[in-house]
């Protein structure tokens, strides 16, 4: 049944303490909870116990807290969604410039709902007398609904083998197999399928027989058409809103700043649902997600549970932030409990160690956020669907500042933007100059700093500072520079590449620098690399010696002559194959003498024969390349169709060249 948040039990008004005393009391509140059968006889048992202890011993208020619990859980308020694309999408544009790919996959999710929610659901009725089994089957087809009828069970088990049934409507007494053994059947070959029984022997026995069988619901005959309207459709709206439990988990994946938590708030805004969010970075007790088990002292139930019973909805969206940040020691391993939390075939039944009852966590809408995926252990990360967040262009970055954050630190500063103007000269150069990342928290930084200064001088010049900051007024409010276009501007050298990867912070430039010095022939590697990195810069220079004479290399140079492969920021940890064929170029140019030329940057994974494979972050790398000042860029031809896919405001002001193999990406990079 549906409840508005202010209807749940949990937020009723206080019952006053009636003869009996406390337990009296909580007991009323429980039958007010509506429970579930398991865990109104679990909270039965308890009550008994409690009023056979002595209160004071220390186990009567283990038991009171956990009855008060039971109580508080949301176990039948649902909130109704709104599927009203329009203003779905109105709500996503209006927190959200770009990300068009994210916002088009949430949009795609969303219609789905919609589809369904309006959809003809099929509804079995089954019943041996012919009166009642029409009037039910007509009133229900009245309703919109594609109704089929079955005189006994064996009839609708015929049915249900070609009909795939939303809904059956079931008399528990019939001839040739009656309702329970069908429900029993049922729950075999048509497990989605809810079942209302209905019969005229209505006792508590036969009840409470049923829904521990599966049953939905249960009426008692003569059936109230109108009870039965009411049920059949309370019935399919929660079977609706546990559908996002049984869909894929959606982890939005991206660097720092680029608005994953906010979006998942907007998602929550747009379906009209509670927002719930939990941090796991640093998160390393397992009982932190399942709950302590009673026999300790201090017990407390999991903080999934706890922020259900905080937002009094078993439905919200509920944001897992930082799930990459998540840690494991002997306490256990907290990844390891999401991995029940978030598969929709377990998190039905989900048991926390402190409540020891199964809990229905499928309507729930799951959305995970990571910096970097590839940190989560292999079982995890296959119950999510990655929806990568992309880097901002500038033009983009531009766009956000002059719409959402000079607005927003003009407020905040007590500045008006009647007053205050600033150019977009101005912002373009703290983007060029002062920020070097893929999202927004930096620029949001120095977009403050720069209305702080402007409101000190307005207070220290009585209100007469001046108010329209252009490009060269920026290094007066915020100091020089911070970044220069280090590639562009580092000159032509020998031995030196510039490459790019991805890190957890998005796209990167890297330098690759060799030297070479008298010696035994060894390959010196230094840059705190990863084992992948290094296989590569072995590959690189195996395949020179195998081709040296056709590269224009003396083939014997390795007998007399150690070379140092070098990647600068040693503190940085760094792996991954990405770099190999920049490591090829950067020994290509040492050994030929010919020098790289510094605008240009090259990315790919090279194998041992010199073949270009593909590589990811694509848009990525070329973000990264722009804000360095690069003008060329080299990719594998794999990659082909991934450029093609790439908006203008990324590719614009850069050549992309499409290289077959290593050599072809090493005559681009050196000069001839």
């Amino acid at each position: 049944m549906f409840f508005r948040k202010e209807q749940h039990p949990a937020s009723l008004p206080t019952v006053q303490p009636e003869e009996g005393g406390v337990l009296a009391t909580l007991r009323r509140v429980i039958e007010l909870a509506r429970l579930p059968a398991q865990a109104a006889e679990a909270a039965a048992r308890e009550l008994d116990r409690l009023e056979k202890t002595d209160p004071s011993v220390a186990e009567y208020a283990v038991g009171l807290n956990y009855l008060e619990f039971l109580a508080k859980l949301p176990w039948n308020a649902l909130t109704r969604d709104s599927l009203d694309l329009s203003r779905a999408k109105d709500v996503l544009d209006a927190r959200h410039h770009g990300l068009t790919a994210v916002k088009d996959r949430i949009l795609e999710f969303l219609a789905a709902r919609a589809l369904r929610s309006v959809a003809r659901a099929r509804i079995l009725v089954v019943d041996d007398e012919e009166i009642a089994r029409s009037n039910m089957a007509h009133v229900l087809g009245k309703e919109g609904h594609e109704v089929r009828t079955a005189a006994d069970g064996l009839d609708a088990l015929e049915v249900l083998a070609e009909y795939a049934a939303d809904v059956v409507v079931t008399d528990l007494k019939m001839e040739r197999l009656d309702g329970m053994e069908l429900l029993r059947r049922i729950t075999r070959v048509a497990p989605d399928a809810a079942v209302i029984m209905v019969t005229g022997f209505a006792t508590v026995g036969t009840a409470v027989e049923a829904l521990r069988a599966g049953a939905a619901h249960y009426l008692g005959k003569p059936v109230n058409l109108d009870v039965l309207k009411k049920t059949v459709r309370e019935v399919l709206d929660a079977r609706i809103a546990a559908t996002p439990g049984r869909g894929p988990i959606l982890c939005f994946s991206g660097p720092p700043g680029v608005g994953k938590t906010s979006v998942g708030q907007a998602v929550a805004e747009a379906l009209g649902r509670e927002f719930v969010r939990l941090s796991l970075a640093g998160l390393r007790d397992e009982a932190e997600l399942r709950g302590h088990r009673r026999t300790y002292v201090g017990a407390m139930p999991g903080r999934i549970l706890k922020e259900l019973t905080r937002v009094g909805v078993a439905n919200p969206v509920f944001m897992l932030d930082e799930i990459d940040k998540i840690g494991s020691d002997f306490r256990g391993d907290a990844a390891a409990a999401l991995l029940e939390i978030l598969d929709p075939e377990q998190n039905a039944r989900f048991s926390d160690h402190y409540m020891e009852l199964p809990f229905d966590l499928s309507r729930i809408m799951f959305i995970a956020t990571a910096n970097d995926v590839s940190r989560l252990p292999g079982p995890l990360l296959d119950r999510l669907e990655v929806l990568p967040f992309p880097g901002y262009t500038d033009r983009e970055k531009l766009f956000i500042a002059r719409k959402f954050l000079l607005p927003r630190h003009l407020r905040e500063n007590g500045l008006s933007p009647e007053t205050v103007s600033v150019t977009d000269a101005a912002l373009s150069r703290i983007i060029d100059d002062y920020t070097r990342e893929s999202g927004l928290r930096g620029l949001s930084r120095e977009v403050g700093a720069t209305c702080r200064r402007l409101a000190r001088m307005t207070v220290e010049s009585g209100g007469n500072a001046p108010m329209a900051v252009d490009a060269p007024d920026v290094q007066k409010l915020l100091g020089p520079r911070r970044y220069v276009h280090e590639a562009a501007e580092a000159g032509d050298w020998v031995g030196v590449v510039t490459g790019l990867v991805v890190g957890e912070h998005g796209g990167e430039i890297i330098f690759v620098e060799t030297v070479k010095m008298p010696g035994s022939g060894q390959l010196l590697l230094t840059g705190s690399l990863g084992d992948v990195l290094r296989e590569s810069a072995q590959a690189a220079l195996s395949h020179i010696r195998s081709r040296a004479t056709e590269l224009g290399v003396d083939p014997t140079f390795f007998a007399t002559t150690d070379i140092h492969v070098h990647f600068p920021a040693g503190a940085v940890t760094k792996d991954g194959p990405s770099a190999g064929v920049t490591i090829f170029c950067a020994l290509l140019s040492l050994l030929s003498g010919r020098p790289a030329r510094c605008e240009v940057a090259v990315t790919g994974e090279m194998t041992l024969s010199g073949r270009l494979l593909p590589v990811a972050g694509i848009r990525e790398k070329c973000l990264a390349a722009k804000r360095a000042g690069i003008t060329t860029v080299v990719v594998p031809r794999a990659n082909a169709a991934m450029i093609e896919t790439l908006p203008p405001d990324v590719t614009e002001g850069l050549t992309i060249v499409l290289a077959g193999d290593a050599l072809e990406a090493a005559t681009v990079v050196m000069r001839a």
